[in-house]
């Protein structure tokens, strides 16, 4: 046990080197990029000292809010080590069923002889639309669903916004990330199999999806941060800005379950839940009159699954209260 801890935590250091995680060092670079237009945009007294002052306040990165976004990018990465890593949903039996399954109802697969690139773009191109989908419909029921809510709540009791803030989630709610990536994972490439055969490739930048990677080069990190980004009405009603995001964090009742999408804007456009950053404007983080009482890592990870047991067995739960009484 004690070697898969420190497994987990001397891994932590290569999510810097690694283009498929947020806090890739390009992600970052280009958010400090993004950040210093902003400042330059916004300040008439410009210096090194004030820019730099203006990208690590100390009231956002010593907030205790922050501190405990740390504390849980460590401790989860043990968690899951420990527990769900070895049980998780794999991409493999999904793909595998699906391929079958069409088969049995259509016929032999149909591997097209398509032009190689055209292959290549159109399995990676529906990689990241169906990851897209996906995201957005699992956060839209952490989102909608009460106990899973309670769940999600987590992430959205922050009180500052960080780049380290996109860890800040539940353990169960990782799990359910985990599996939805292995569904979109099986479900493409058993479709790809389908239609081209196993010859299937993606375009990819330094191993990460090609449309993902431009995704996390356009200030991603800049989502979970104080840093106001808009990309203006036009662009925003395609795909979700940082600005968008914070909004998405606001504790505004009126901005709640708005902005729900990771990339595309698409689909809050359909369930009118898109809301532009010129909507909105000087937001505060957090769940406000709703708080869940997220005041230390202890309560981060036990008050959520009380909330969510009383949520989804609420009249067995007053039962058993009446019956002690």
């Amino acid at each position: 046990m004690f070697e898969t801890i420190w497994q987990s935590i001397s891994t932590l250091p290569g999510y810097l080197v690694d283009a498929n995680k947020r806090i890739f060092w390009l992600y970052l670079a280009s958010a400090v990029a993004m950040a210093f237009f902003v400042y330059f945009t916004t300040n008439t007294t410009r210096s090194l000292k004030g820019f730099w002052q203006f990208l690590f306040p100390r009231s956002v990165w010593l907030h205790e809010s922050a501190k405990q976004d740390y504390g849980l990018f460590i401790i989860n990465r043990i968690i899951k080590a420990l527990t769900f890593a070895p049980i998780v949903l794999t991409m493999v039996p999904v793909a595998i069923g699906l391929s079958d399954g069409l088969e049995a109802l259509f016929g032999p697969s149909l591997h097209l002889q398509w032009p190689q690139s055209v292959v290549i773009g159109l399995f990676t191109l529906m990689l990241f639309i169906v990851d897209d989908l996906t995201r957005y419909l699992l956060h839209l029921a952490l989102h909608k669903v009460p106990c899973l809510w309670e769940i999600h709540k987590v992430h959205h009791s922050a009180k500052v916004l960080t780049p380290f803030t996109i860890y800040r989630s539940h353990p169960i709610e990782s799990y359910f990330y985990a599996c939805r990536m292995a569904l979109t994972q099986g479900i493409v490439v058993g479709l790809g199999y389908f239609f081209f055969g196993s010859a299937l490739s993606m375009f990819d930048i330094l191993g990460a999806n090609l449309f993902v990677f431009v995704f996390n080069v356009c200030g991603s990190n800049l989502r979970h941060s104080h840093v106001w980004f808009s990309w203006g009405d036009k662009l925003e009603g395609w795909f979700i800005s940082p600005a968008q995001h914070q909004i998405h964090h606001s504790d505004n009742p009126k901005h709640f379950d708005t902005n729900i999408g990771s990339a595309l804007a698409i689909w809050d456009r359909i369930a009118g839940s898109l809301i532009r950053a010129s909507q909105a404007q000087n937001i505060s983080i957090g769940v406000g009159k709703y708080d869940a009482g997220h005041d230390s890592l202890w309560a981060i990870y036990y008050k959520p699954v009380v909330a969510a047991l009383k949520a989804l067995y609420p009249a067995a739960l007053m039962s058993k209260k009446q019956d002690n009484q």
